[in-house]
């Protein structure tokens, strides 16, 4: 293995004595990812890859970071959505411009920050012009560059622009009702359970039937129940309390979370193994980059909140 900005990239391929990049060991599930330890990381992985200490005690952090704002003051926690958005898109601007795509860095960070700020203020119709408005400066910038890969590095922009800042603005939009709060809760603890369940599923069954072997070699269909089961326990009980939804619906959120986590995770995982790095970054000790723990997040916020809202208006 070497390291490219702080990540590890894999000399060989499939046939040589290197890890695919972007695998998982077996028996991880799909909800937890394919988050091994990062490079130079001493501490001894569990069954299932992960630096279970330091995962937890990270995850612990993260948890608190975002409740307390949330339960507190929403504004301040829409600032954190933002701060993560714009450190989320540098992990990914960098990760790209390893195959040479030229996506702008700036505009691109500065559009994934004022997203869920704009959605928070201005609703939809805001978060839509602010990604347009992102796409065309990152495209404008982009033109003063070298015309070899225009087009190229546009759709390179406009897919950052969309994969991070955009969803992240529906987290924004689950704070305005007064039950705002519990939304939340209801999105961020299913996908949580998403994440448990299948890694402990995963873990116990062994992973024996793979769900994309060649994509994430760990991901396997005995996690994905796990994570259904889990998600569906916990998003009953959150929208039947405090938010007094009916149970069917909890059920319904349940399944959605379990099928748009895990195709988040495998997203990204797709993503990382063509470019041919393992994890996003090593920010997060247990867990590699952010955007190694936003990739499911990401990709439910607009289901849920379009269910939630559904089922709560």
């Amino acid at each position: 293995m070497t390291t490219v900005d702080g990540r590890a990239v894999a000399e060989s391929g499939p046939s040589g004595s290197s890890a695919p990049p972007g695998s998982s060991p077996p028996g991880s599930s799909p909800g937890s990812g394919n988050h091994g330890r990062p490079a130079g990381t001493a501490s001894r992985p569990s069954r299932a890859g992960r630096n279970l200490p330091a995962a937890i005690g990270v995850g612990i952090l993260l948890g608190a970071v975002i409740l307390v704002p949330l339960f507190t003051l929403r504004v301040i926690f829409v600032g954190v959505i933002s701060a993560a958005m714009a450190l989320g898109t540098h992990e990914v601007v960098r990760a790209i411009r390893l195959t040479q795509v030229r996506v702008p860095l700036l505009p691109l960070v500065a559009g994934a920050a004022a997203m869920p700020v704009v959605a928070y203020a201005d609703g939809t119709t805001g978060l839509l012009l602010t990604l347009a408005g992102t796409i065309g400066v990152a495209a404008l910038v982009r033109a003063f560059g070298p015309s070899t890969g225009l087009l190229r590095d546009v759709a390179g922009a406009a897919f950052v622009a969309g994969y991070i800042g955009f969803p992240a603005g529906f987290a924004a939009l689950l704070t305005e009702p007064s039950d705002g709060r519990w939304r939340v809760v209801a999105f961020l603890g299913t996908v949580v359970a998403s994440d448990v369940g299948g890694y402990t599923a995963g873990v116990l069954s062994g992973g024996r039937h793979k769900m994309a072997p060649t994509v994430s070699p760990g991901k396997s269909w005995e996690g994905f129940a796990g994570s259904a089961v889990t998600c569906v326990i916990v998003a009953g009980i959150v929208l039947a309390w405090p938010l007094e939804a009916e149970a069917w619906q909890g059920v319904l959120l349940g399944l959605a979370v379990a099928c748009t986590a895990t195709i988040g995770d495998l997203g990204e995982s797709l993503l990382k193994r063509d470019i041919g790095i393992k994890d996003m970054s090593s920010l997060l000790p247990g867990h590699g980059g952010l955007m190694d723990r936003l990739d499911s997040l990401l990709c439910t916020a607009p289901v849920a909140w379009l269910l939630i809202t559904s089922f709560l208006n």
